[in-house]
């Protein structure tokens, strides 16, 4: 999970509107009880459009997309 909320964090910093509110709720949502259910859903919609609108222009978060998406898969 560590890899996961590192990207995640990175996603909230990222100044996107798209990616940055849903990955700061995600994170608050799941920082007290550690566990990683709440909003998964939902994030893994919104990273699944990130993806589709910029997952192919070759800045940084292009490979995170794909890497959070899967890792948040084997969460829910």
């Amino acid at each position: 999970m560590e890899e996961l909320v590192k990207i995640v964090t990175k996603f909230s910093e990222s100044g996107w509107d798209l990616i940055e509110a849903p990955s700061k709720a995600w994170l608050v949502a799941n920082k007290d009880n550690g566990k990683y259910f709440n909003s998964t859903k939902e994030l893994i919609k919104i990273i699944e459009r990130a993806d589709a609108e910029c997952g192919n222009c070759g800045c940084e978060f292009d490979p995170l997309y794909k890497k959070a998406l899967e890792l948040l898969n084997t969460v829910v």
